[in-house]
Parts: C-alpha cells; structure tokens; sequence
C-alpha cells in the first residue's frame, strides 16, 4: 500500500477505516494503536476480512505522513525491514496482555 489517504475513512464510531490499495480496491482495516519511532508516527492496523470470518491475519505498519490539507492524512509503506520491526516490538509490548502474539 503505497500513499493512502484518508479524509473521512473512519466508519461511525468503530476502528475501521477503508484505505484504496494500489489497485484502487477498498481494503477495510481495524485502527489498533498509533505508535510513535524516530520522531515519526506508525499506524498498526489489521485488515479485515470481506466475509467477516475471524481469520488469523498480520498486522500492517504504515508510516504516517502530513499532507496540505489539514483534514487529510496520508499512509505510505515502509520497506526498511529494521524500522517495521522496532515498530512492531513497541506495538507487542504495549499490548502484550491483551494479544496473542505467535512467534
């Protein structure tokens, strides 16, 4: 997922947002938490899946990006395998009680 926007994509109340992947095609994702590294801003999210089944899946890790507008917040890939992990170990840590994370 590269450069995904969102103005407006979080559904009622819940901690789902839809992001357009490259093909264009909503994926929903359940937000779980919003981590700060190296003075920059993660999002964890889960993907969820269309039929609604209670699938194992991974997290993805955005990386959190300003745009002009003020209303707008952009989500881009991060490809160094380093900073995805870090991010991810925080992400364990915090909530370690609450999840159970394999491996």
């Amino acid at each position: 997922m590269d450069n995904e926007n969102m103005d407006d994509n979080f559904e009622n109340d819940s901690n789902l947002i839809i992001l357009n992947d490259d093909e264009g095609n909503e994926v929903k994702f359940e937000f779980l938490d919003l981590i700060k590294y190296e003075e920059e801003d993660y999002v964890v999210l889960l993907p969820v899946p269309e039929d609604g089944s209670e699938e194992e899946n991974e997290v993805v890790i955005l990386k959190l990006e300003a745009t002009e507008s003020e209303d707008e917040e952009s989500y881009v890939s991060v490809d160094d395998d380093a900073v995805l992990a870090a991010v991810f170990e925080i992400f364990k840590e915090k909530f370690k009680d609450e999840f159970n994370f394999e491996g």
